[in-house]
């Protein structure tokens, strides 16, 4: 009997693997596709890679000011596909060293689980006294009239699978899926169009940052219509409704549909657990335990928070609580990170939400212009870093745009999670020059 049988080898799953194996306990691992999950395989790894890429090439066009002058630079997506791949190979193989020399058993097939301690695999079963589900997620196909058996359509596995870049591009849904595909059709110089429901674009995020994430992709070219409504697809057509109700459409090579995930729970005999399951996914506690004893549940299957860091933190803590180590999961200090370009990112409390559950704070704001190596770097950037700060002067919130701003907001994690004031930030030694010392200085504004 293995002490601890997981379903599921993506962020969550290969990391809980890791971690196990790391306390001596034997670690049964099944995965149906590929090591590494969606994140490696047709998410957050391939997506990073393609918009490195397009990022590498709009420079090049635009770095005159810097003494790089090649107006004749030209991206080939072929090669950026090859690379892409190879890249992910090697992360695989990285994933699949980690788990021999942990002494992970590695099954591929798909898991059926069959009681409480049992799962079926290619007809043979295998005893665990823990199960950790980490099944993941997938694309959500909202009721469009359209959207079926239509050619034109694609969602974000798709798109990373085909072999051409669209000339055009249709994105439903203005999440951070949706945008980061977007600016990097745009930054290829492609035409664009993203329509989003609601007000602003990328959910919960900061509005300011909202705000600088959406000129920065109409800078780029593309057309963003924020409170859009969409009623139907003909083909390759879009008809919508604009923020005032006006009619109108666009036509596209191709449609994206990027308007969430929803959580993976058929297939693999969820029923046989009797576990507490909503629509959102599984309910977990801090503890990442279900409602049955011995069963865990860990990323976006939880439905909690859809990223993969966050599914590698809730996936330790499910260990830890097997085992008898005291652990929780908390989800205030979740970093989220929008790979446009420049970069976005956020972390904790927005002025927004603090506002509307009346918590009294106070907001900075200073440009990244106000950094040496950020102006060195770039060239007209218009980037910006905001606290949200309480009284007391303890950090509750951080949001970054401009370059490095994915590196940077880490750095906000460490504050928010271990309770880190304005005061405490100053006795903070950062590197100069560096663009994040700015998140030291923006604290005595």
């Amino acid at each position: 009997m293995y002490d601890v049988i997981i379903l599921g080898a993506g962020p969550a799953g290969y990391v809980a693997a890791e971690h196990a194996s790391a306390m001596g306990k034997t670690v049964l691992l099944v995965e149906q596709d590929r090591l590494g999950g969606v994140c490696l395989n047709r998410g957050c790894i391939p997506t990073k890679s393609f918009l490195h890429a397009a990022k590498l090439y709009n420079h090049a066009r635009h770095g005159g000011v810097f003494g790089v002058v090649a107006p004749d630079a030209l991206f080939d997506y072929g090669i950026m596909k090859t690379r892409t791949e190879a890249v992910q190979e090697q992360l695989r193989n990285g994933i699949a060293f980690m788990m021999k020399r942990g002494k992970v058993e590695v099954v591929q097939g798909v898991a059926r689980i069959v009681g409480r301690n049992r799962v079926a695999v290619g007809g043979t079963d295998y005893a665990g006294t823990n199960i950790l589900i980490a099944t993941g997620s997938r694309p959500a196909v909202p009721p469009i009239p359209g959207l079926a058996d239509n050619p034109a359509v694609v969602d974000s596995t798709a798109l990373l699978q085909a072999d051409t870049v669209a000339d055009s591009l249709a994105v439903i849904g203005g999440g951070v899926i949706g945008v980061e595909f977007a600016c990097f059709h745009a930054l290829l110089g492609k035409s664009v169009t993203v329509l989003e429901m609601l007000p602003t674009l990328c959910g919960p995020v900061d509005r300011d940052v909202a705000r600088a994430v959406q000129k920065k992709l109409e800078q780029l070219g593309a057309s963003v219509h924020v409170g859009a409504t969409v009623d139907r697809v003909d083909g390759g057509t879009v008809f919508f409704r604009d923020k005032k109700g006006i009619g109108q459409s666009v036509a596209a090579e191709r449609i994206l549909v990027a308007a969430g995930r929803k959580p993976n729970l058929e297939g693999f005999g969820l029923d046989a657990l009797g576990l507490d399951v909503t629509a959102r996914g599984i309910t977990v506690n801090d503890r990442a335990e279900t409602s049955v004893p011995g069963v865990y549940a860990a990323g976006d299957v939880t439905g909690r928070i859809q990223l993969a860091h966050f599914a590698s933190r809730q996936a330790t803590v499910a260990v830890h609580a097997m085992f008898g180590r005291d652990d929780i999961c908390r989800d205030v200090a979740v970093p989220a990170v929008i790979y446009t370009d420049p970069e976005a990112a956020g972390i904790g409390l927005t002025e927004h939400a603090a506002k509307e559950a009346g918590i009294p704070v106070r907001t900075v704001k200073m440009p990244l212009a106000a950094s040496g190596r950020f102006v060195a770097e770039t060239d007209g950037e218009q980037g910006f870093i905001k606290a949200v700060l309480a009284e007391d002067g303890k950090v509750l919130g951080m949001h970054i745009v401009g370059s490095y701003a994915s590196e940077m907001i880490a750095a906000a994690a460490i504050m928010i999670e271990y309770g880190l004031t304005a005061q405490d930030v100053e006795k903070v030694i950062f590197p100069h020059p560096t663009v994040a010392e700015i998140m030291r200085e923006v604290m005595f504004l």
